[in-house]
């Protein structure tokens, strides 16, 4: 049986309740909800939070007027909302996944890549108004509180049947749910409040439904990129956090009392704004092309064997094969003066069983390499271990691990990898060019094949023109309209 609020609120003011708990109003429903945490509490939480939130997604984008540009229309939005003097801060981060979300009390994150899905000020809207949705039902102190008070009752339904069995299935199901994504009817409310809000703002509500459209097409084109069936849902993607549909759209618009076609759309203002943004992978954090891995600040580069695909992350590049083999480059934590055979044993690896530690030089520069076998539930995995000297403070790190069969596979690969990593000059490093994006004007005669071909995608350039477009399969190109395209800076 589903506990709605109504169940978790009866619990709370009833002897089965924990210690000092209470029911409060809820600001943007009226109803009653069972609440742990206070607005303050929510409010510090967030604050605590939102440093290593900026860490994870590799800081905040540096371009004050996209900074500026977001905060005024999340601004606006928050004015509209039930706690519309409460403190929000609204941040965009430099990532190109696609990505919106909300930590509690009022702190409100987008990336530069969602930015650049988005066609205009309608859709960037509809993204923060769901998230301010989240923020004002008070959705993440819900989710905390039910999980609370399901352990409490698992602690009492254990006590009363003497089952610890009982008690601990009731405050595991508590516990994930915190973890968890939110539910379908917080997503429906958080759609509906954002109806609500972008309405009132004066913006188009139908503009929540185009973009989750193209949010959905982007999924399946990332899958397709990365050679998985595009009907999965990757666990990070943002369609598999937000849970949505367009008819579950539809129905927070009906619910809100709103129609498609209503309000503004911004869409000239919003590509001004969004002209020459960095596309796909940040200079600060190194760049993929192709099989190759550059960081021109860094300034290293280092090459992956055919069938690995490379992924960038803010903290590490990591190569996959469909065979199930990694490698990832990692910086160390801190400088190290030993020798780098005394850093794998005594610091980096020191609770493995090491086998084959030996001193190695790659491209001039001072190296060790081990081995390790580590059994898994699954099996047994094989570890390649690689740490290199770079200067004198800094020693970046080769991890390969694939399953036992593939050890001699992983090896060579590793092994590859490693000695085509080397410091780049500073004219490599001036060669170096990151993707924007740039807004151009479809001229007559212009087709998607042509503007794609500029872009230096190296597979799919129509299908990418298309979806970060909001095109169809076979929609034209229509003469005086504005179009987003990836080039070199």
């Amino acid at each position: 049986m589903e506990l709605t609020r109504r169940h978790f609120c009866g619990l709370s003011c009833s002897a089965l309740a924990l210690g000092a708990t209470g029911c409060a109003v809820n600001p943007a429903t009226g109803q009653r909800d069972f609440m742990l945490m206070s607005l303050q509490d929510e409010r510090q939480l967030g604050a605590e939070m939102h440093p290593e939130v900026i860490k994870e997604f590799g800081g905040v984008y540096d371009d004050a007027r996209v900074a500026q540009y977001v905060a005024t229309i999340g601004g606006v939005l928050a004015k509209t909302t039930e706690l519309p003097d409460q403190n929000y801060t609204f941040t965009v981060l430099d990532s190109p996944v696609v990505n919106a979300f909300a930590l509690p009390g009022g702190y409100v994150y987008i990336t530069r890549g969602l930015m650049a899905l988005a066609s205009d000020e309608a859709e960037l809207a509809g993204v923060l108004g769901h998230e301010l949705g989240h923020v004002v039902a008070r959705h993440s102190a819900q989710r905390y509180s039910r999980g609370m008070i399901v352990g409490g009752v698992a602690g009492l339904l254990g006590a009363v049947t003497g089952s610890e069995t009982v008690g601990s299935i009731v405050a595991g199901v508590g516990s994930l749910a915190f973890l968890q994504p939110f539910s379908r009817e917080q997503e429906l409310e958080a759609d509906r409040l954002g109806v609500r809000y972008i309405t009132r703002a004066g913006y188009d509500a139908g503009a929540m439904t185009s973009f989750l459209a193209k949010m959905r097409e982007n999924s399946r084109l990332e899958a397709k990129i990365a050679g998985r069936d595009p009907d999965e849902v990757d666990a990070r993607d943002i369609m598999s956090t937000h849970p949505r549909t367009v008819e579950r759209v539809n129905r927070a618009m009906q619910l809100a009392g709103a129609a498609a076609g209503r309000g503004k759309l911004g869409s000239d203002t919003y590509l001004a704004r969004i002209d020459s943004m960095i596309f796909g992978d940040s200079p600060r954090h190194g760049l993929v092309r192709g099989q190759v891995f550059v960081h021109p600040i860094e300034r290293y580069r280092f090459e992956v064997p055919g069938g690995f695909q490379l992924k960038n992350l803010p903290d590490a590049a990591i190569a996959v094969s469909p065979a199930r083999m990694l490698i990832q480059l990692d910086a160390a934590e801190k400088p190290y003066d030993g020798p780098m055979t005394s850093y794998i044993a005594q610091d980096w690896a020191r609770e493995l069983t090491l086998e084959g530690l030996r001193p190695v030089t790659v491209n001039g520069l001072a190296a060790a390499t081990a081995e390790a076998t580590v059994a898994v539930r699954s099996g047994t995995v094989q570890f390649g271990l690689v740490a290199i000297r770079f200067d004198a403070g800094r020693i970046y790190r080769f991890l390969g691990a694939a399953p036992r069969d593939s050890a001699s596979t992983l090896m060579a690969a590793l092994r590859e990898t490693v000695f085509s990593f080397r410091p780049i000059s500073r004219a490599e490093v001036s060669a170096v060019r990151p993707w924007q994006l740039n807004v151009v004007e479809v001229r007559s005669g212009d087709t998607v094949y042509g503007l794609a071909r500029r872009s230096p995608f190296e597979s799919l350039q129509q299908e990418r023109f298309r979806v970060m477009n909001g095109l169809g399969a076979s929609e034209p190109l229509r003469a005086g309209a504005r179009v987003k395209l990836v080039v070199e800076r």
